[in-house]
């Protein structure tokens, strides 16, 4: 019995409830509960406490149901409310959406009617869909994103492809687990002697061999894994021709694979007065150390020659380091050499000691040039050591008018003076040269001298070189 004296519950097979025991049932079963009357008159409403947000309803009771939808779900109410009314046994649950007057909130609620009473009181057992309806959101933010993310799939693996057949170059891409080729494009395919849709899949060594003993695709490996910038000379098994391959392996998704670009013998034997392949070889196979570095003295690169001259066993224990680690003046020696290069793009002969690790220091001399690789500056280090039994190059003009004037001291003064003049002439050529290699930076004339500042003034003004620009 409601405050209003309807009786909602007939006694029978079930028993007669109490309507607050009917309400918290009610609550329990569904999220919120409306009683109609057959007019679409709201008798009262029952909300489950945990959907606070459904009290909301509360304010329409003795109002039409219809004035809490929205347009379209008015429609959707009316028909389905129709139907059930008519007593017919198809009914479905229907889905309407609760909003007010001014839109303030609006959410969505899935009811299913029943009849409570002989008066024709209906029961709308709801059930919230914000939580459906917010993983709907996600499943449709996911599909756009999954679809997104096809879509640049596609793109990227067009440009591959594009790439790939657009190359000047034979390519081929060896999967190193199972040794078989996953990609090649046409002129892989054509220089194998087979399509590109037979290739794809076939074992790398059945269109490659080599003269080494071993398997060919575990030796190709090694050489790729060394990051050897050679060629790794093969055969081509469908002509038995002669070709170079240059190997470079890399890691895709957990799968380690191996790009391989091959070249033919034709091609290698044309490219062998190039000058690049030369210039490699000397870099290699020269009896002179060769530093590449950037412009703040990383070293890019280092041959063989500068490792013996270092006493160090691989190149990775140099690469990424300051050439200046290993100079005997350290930064001052870099800035000194690196600045005069930038200057004029080279400088030759300059005297210095170098030294690895653990080795001792080695005289050495070295050339200096500017290079521009893009937009940046590579300098090019060529060290050659040096003997202590070399006599130091002899400059001309001054020094030479100095010496003259030393020379012409003997019979004339003790040997005390004579000793006194040569040093102090020596003195001043070292100071001037210094002065010159640092571009009149005193302070870095002074280290390089291993003199204190104070020290290299006063020996400037003995000499008379205090105002020289």
């Amino acid at each position: 019995m409601t405050s209003r004296g309807t009786k909602y519950w007939n006694s029978g097979a079930i028993p007669l409830i109490g309507p607050d025991i009917l309400g918290d049932i009610i609550t329990e079963v569904a999220d919120i509960g409306i009683v109609v009357n057959d007019d679409g008159t709201v008798l009262s409403v029952l909300v489950n406490p945990n959907y606070e947000a459904f009290r909301r309803l509360e304010q329409i009771e003795g109002k039409d149901v219809r004035s809490a939808l929205t347009v379209e779900s008015v429609s959707k109410f009316n028909e389905r409310f129709a139907a059930f009314l008519e007593n017919r046994t198809d009914v479905r649950p229907v889905e309407l959406n609760h909003t007010n007057a001014r839109a303030q909130w609006e959410f969505p609620v899935r009811y299913s009617f029943h009849h409570i009473g002989p008066d024709g009181a209906v029961l709308m057992l709801g059930r919230d869909l914000r939580p459906v309806a917010e993983m709907q959101q996600q499943l449709v933010k996911a599909q756009l994103s999954l679809e997104s993310d096809y879509e640049a799939q596609r793109e990227y693996e067009t440009r591959f492809r594009v790439l790939m057949e657009s190359s000047s170059d034979a390519v081929i891409v060896v999967s190193l687990q199972s040794g078989k080729i996953s990609d090649a494009n046409g002129l892989a395919a054509s220089l194998l002697g087979l399509t590109r849709e037979r290739l794809v899949g076939t074992g790398f060594a059945n269109g490659i061999s080599t003269t080494k003993p071993g398997n060919v695709l575990d030796l190709v490996a090694d050489h790729a894994l060394s990051e050897s910038e050679d060629a790794f000379p093969v055969q081509l098994i469908h002509d038995n021709s002669s070709a170079s391959l240059y190997a470079k392996a890399f890691r895709v998704a957990g799968e380690r694979l191996m790009l391989c670009r091959i070249s033919p013998s034709q091609a290698v034997g044309s490219a062998a007065d190039q000058l690049s392949g030369n210039l490699r070889q000397l870099f290699q196979a020269g009896p002179d150390s060769i530093v590449f570095t950037t412009a703040n003295g990383t070293i890019l690169s280092a041959n063989e020659a500068f490792l013996d001259m270092l006493d160090t066993a691989h190149d990775s224990r140099v690469r990424g380091h300051s050439l200046a680690d290993f100079l005997q003046r350290g930064s001052v020696d870099l800035k000194v050499m690196t600045e005069n290069a930038a200057r004029s793009g080279k400088m030759r002969m300059y005297a210095t000691k170098v030294a690895g690790e653990y080795g001792s220091p080695r005289s050495v001399e070295i050339a200096v040039t500017e290079l521009q690789a893009g937009d940046t500056s590579v300098y090019a280090f060529c060290l050659r050591e040096t003997t202590r039994t070399e006599a130091p190059a002899t400059s001309s003009g001054p020094l030479d008018d100095n010496m003259q004037s030393v020379m012409e001291l003997v019979g004339s003064a003790k040997l005390k003076d004579i000793v006194s003049e040569t040093t102090n002439v020596v003195e001043k050529m070292c100071i001037e040269t210094a002065i010159e290699l640092t571009m009149n930076n005193r302070v870095a004339a002074a280290e390089m001298l291993g003199l204190s500042r104070q020290s290299l003034y006063v020996k400037l003004r003995k000499f008379g070189m205090l105002s020289r620009d």
